[in-house]
């Protein structure tokens, strides 16, 4: 096997992970990041350092009520660096917390790259709104 990361590897992994994020499949979504992956989200003040603060900060959402009910994804592109490739695309999420939906218009670029026996796991994330 050739360890350069292929366009359709990636798009497979980016579905992994949209697929249980939109079912909140916790086991599936959090195996699908390297423990030491990063965070950056429009909507938490830091910046999160490993996979264990995104899941302190998931199981807090979901204290407070929070779920998601859909998300999607569109607009894919994919750039391929060897063994790391980035995938960047636009989600609508739907969310509801306490009751209230509310859909929200992204950006997101995902960091992968090859991670010997795991696969291919996101070792970072950037979320952020779409303001245009």
């Amino acid at each position: 096997m050739s360890l350069q990361l292929t366009p359709e590897e990636i798009t497979s992994a980016a579905s992994r992970i949209v697929t249980a994020y939109s079912a909140m499949d916790d086991d599936a979504y959090f195996a699908s990041f390297d423990p030491q992956a990063t965070f950056i989200f429009h909507g938490t003040p830091e910046r999160l350092t490993s996979r264990d603060d995104y899941e302190a900060q998931w199981r807090t959402w979901m204290s407070e009520g929070w779920k998601v009910i859909s998300c999607h994804s569109s607009d894919p592109f994919i750039q391929i660096c060897g063994t790391t490739a980035v995938f960047s695309h636009s989600v609508a999420t739907t969310t509801e917390e306490q009751g209230q939906r509310t859909t929200t218009e992204e950006r997101e670029t995902i960091v992968f790259t090859r991670s010997g026996s795991s696969g291919i796991l996101a070792v970072h994330e950037h979320l952020s709104l779409n303001t245009f």
